[in-house]
């Protein structure tokens, strides 16, 4: 099985090599630029999910429901 994969990749590769310039990079870029942007949005999403579990962000409840300041009024004592 291993073997019969590294021949099919030796023939990938050397038709790759025996391409034009122009061709080769046109290939890459219509290979290697999706594989990469979708390998750096996976790393992404898995360190955010990760950095959330270990340090989570605490909850804060709703401005209406926390208490307000009591206003001073003038004369009181503080």
């Amino acid at each position: 099985m291993v073997d019969a994969v590294e021949q099919w990749w030796d023939g990938v590769e050397l038709w790759l090599a025996q391409l034009a310039f122009p061709f080769q990079f046109a290939l890459l870029m219509c290979v290697l630029l999706p594989l990469s942007l979708g390998l750096a949005r996976l790393i992404d999403r898995v360190v955010d999910n990760a950095s959330t579990r270990f340090n989570p962000v605490p909850k804060v409840p709703p401005a209406a429901e926390q208490e307000q300041p009591r206003k001073v009024e003038a004369g009181e004592p503080s």
